[in-house]
């Protein structure tokens, strides 16, 4: 497996091999692993280190509906549609109802941050804006397949935002129960959202190399994942903020 692809020589006969493949992945390169999540989940960062994390974060979550925005465009099929469309309301809301975005302010207010603030997402790191754009064109410009399979890092999400929720009410006196609630929301959300996903891969990627091809989106996302982490690794921990973005009081 290279830094984009499960590598040459790899051969995916069947859904089973592909589901493996993918879990697989998901075991070895899921950003639960990065070094910052680490931190961050172990009490090691201070208030100031952790809304450079939710900041940033924003940005991730508040183009998710874009993204899925985009998927539901690819697709002709109307119960696809149908099906991928919960997506946006999750995180968009409707009339009267919260969604995952006033969720994530609602976790920035309380750690101190300007919501007006983290709207603009004038503060928030190069790297996360160009990652996320990423994430958009791809979601655009591959197919429809490789789209849907870009998200099945939902399948690994749960375990990460129980470790987070138990991390970071445990260490931080600064974090309660009601500013996470966006994580234990997505407790049931992501797996009815990669349940769909990985079974819809597995139906469709029919032959080596589409399953390959689903393999592979999955690696992107990783990889967009984990170099928004690596960008606020090299900003907050070892204290290289570039210019412009957000710094910490009493930095």
């Amino acid at each position: 497996m290279t830094a984009l692809s499960i590598g040459k020589g790899v051969t995916l006969n069947s859904a089973e091999e592909l589901e493996a493949m993918l879990r697989h992945i998901g075991a070895t390169r899921y950003h639960n692993l990065h070094p910052f999540h680490r931190l961050l989940h172990g009490g090691k960062l201070n208030q100031g280190q952790v809304q450079a994390w939710a900041l940033n974060r924003y940005y991730y979550q508040s183009t998710i509906p874009l993204k899925d925005a985009m998927v539901i465009s690819r697709f002709r099929d109307r119960a696809t549609r149908i099906e991928w469309r919960h997506r946006i309301e999750d995180h968009d809301g409707d009339h009267g109802t919260e969604g995952g975005i006033e969720r994530w302010l609602k976790l920035t207010e309380g750690l101190g941050l300007d919501s007006a603030y983290v709207e603009s997402t004038e503060g928030i790191l190069p790297a996360t804006r160009f990652a996320v754009e990423a994430y958009v064109h791809f979601c655009r410009d591959k197919s429809p397949l490789e789209a849907i399979a870009s998200s099945l890092t939902e399948l690994f999400a749960p375990n990460l935002h129980e470790e987070r929720i138990s991390g970071m009410l445990q260490h931080y006196d600064f974090v309660n129960p009601d500013i996470m609630s966006y994580f234990s929301r997505r407790l049931t959300q992501a797996p009815r959202d990669a349940g769909f996903a990985l079974e819809y891969v597995k139906a469709h990627a029919t032959t080596p190399r589409e399953r390959e091809a689903v393999c592979n989106a999955l690696i992107f996302k990783t990889n967009v994942l984990w170099v928004q982490l690596d960008a606020l690794y090299y900003a907050y921990v070892e204290g290289h903020i570039p210019p412009g973005a957000f710094v910490p009081k009493g930095t």
